[in-house]
């Protein structure tokens, strides 16, 4: 989220339904950024950064079914652009003191990195994808020696020798597939690893896989590699898997944040009470209601992202302070202190709002 904050203008937040399922879904996204653009300029925009949202105001071709498009903007530039994994429930369009990524960072939440593999005897495609990413962050392929890789029907010492050299290539073939996976997950910190295709394949490759990979690896059997029905089954096997790990962490989450609260300490709850632990750099995770109903206005510094507070007096600056809504300023902090994010799906915290404390002493 940093990068939206890289400035100190007026910022241009953007939500748009850019599902593209239709014939005429171009033009449908071409008037709803019409409309969006009106209200930015009645809002006071300026043309400059409105015609560096034009260039962008179009969603992912490339990402089949229901999706959304969050754009940020300011000084003629466009700050940020994601495409969200679901539509938002109504295009907005505003012009704010600073960047509005509530929609973003719940959209994230609801995802997390992860690896897929399609593995067969000579090797395997690995694919890695960062939390949200519709496309891979990059993908493996690796093929090795396919002499004498099948096994063959032959009798006496010559079945043997083919028997184990087979043997051999499969092993040594399912060692630098391993050394794939595990720097693949390692690079974007996957969650969980999909292994599809030949069975036998599948197990000499859980043979070499460290521990940890292990723990996360999930196996889809069935198919191979150039198996295009298959490689569609891994995926949905996949993203079904995803959807449970991701309720499962955020349920933990979720508790931990419960617990610590009713114990009276360890968290705490409420736009002011969150808003003063991030000024001292004390949250570890910052919690948010995906809709806080009508989202109170609390006080900010342009330039400093910690300087956050209910009461406009109590900032260091309160003649050049700047108002916007609460989640937008609170997000703002937590970016600025590497703090975590979590949605409430409930009202566990007053004013949907709640934080998970370091247990540090530091003050600003």
């Amino acid at each position: 989220m940093r990068p939206l904050y890289e400035t100190t203008a007026p910022v241009a937040s953007v939500y748009l339904d850019t599902t593209r399922t239709t014939e005429s879904a171009f033009k449908e996204i071409e008037l709803r950024w019409r409309a969006a653009r009106e209200r930015l300029a009645e809002q006071g925009a300026d043309e400059a950064t409105l015609q560096a949202l034009d260039e962008v105001a179009e969603g992912e071709p490339g990402v089949p079914g229901p999706q959304g498009e969050a754009l940020f903007a300011a000084e003629g530039r466009v700050l940020g652009a994601f495409t969200l994994s679901r539509p938002p429930l109504r295009d907005s369009a505003v012009w704010w003191p600073v960047a509005y990524p509530l929609g973003v960072v719940i959209d994230r939440n609801h995802q997390i990195p992860y690896v897929t593999v399609a593995a067969d005897r000579e090797g395997a495609d690995v694919s890695a994808y960062t939390a949200a990413q519709h496309k891979p962050e990059f993908q493996r392929s690796f093929s090795g020696s396919t002499l004498h890789i099948q096994k063959v029907r032959v009798g006496g010492w010559t079945h043997k020798h083919y028997q184990r050299r087979s043997e051999n290539l499969w092993d040594a073939n399912a060692q630098e597939v391993a050394k794939d996976v595990e720097d693949t997950a390692a690079h974007v910190g996957a969650e969980v690893v999909f292994v599809g295709g030949d069975e036998r394949a599948i197990g000499k490759l859980r043979d070499h896989l460290s521990e940890r990979v292990r723990d996360i690896l999930v196996e889809h059997p069935g198919g191979g590699r150039h198996d295009t029905a298959a490689l569609a089954s891994l995926r949905e096997a996949a993203d079904g898997v995803v959807d449970c790990v991701v309720a499962e962490t955020r349920k933990r989450e979720r508790a931990e944040f419960t617990t610590a609260l009713s114990r009276g300490e360890g968290a705490t709850q409420g736009i002011a009470a969150a808003a003063e632990a991030l000024r001292r750099a004390q949250v570890k995770t910052l919690l948010l209601a995906a809709d806080l109903g009508k989202e109170p206005w609390i006080w900010g510094s342009r330039t400093d992202p910690l300087e956050v507070s209910v009461d406009r007096e109590s900032l260091s600056d309160p003649e050049n302070a700047i108002q916007a809504p609460a989640s937008a300023l609170l997000l703002r902090a937590a970016a600025y202190t590497d703090a975590e994010f979590v949605e409430l799906t409930d009202n566990s915290a007053a004013e949907g709002v709640g934080a998970i404390l370091r247990y540090t002493t530091a003050v600003r």
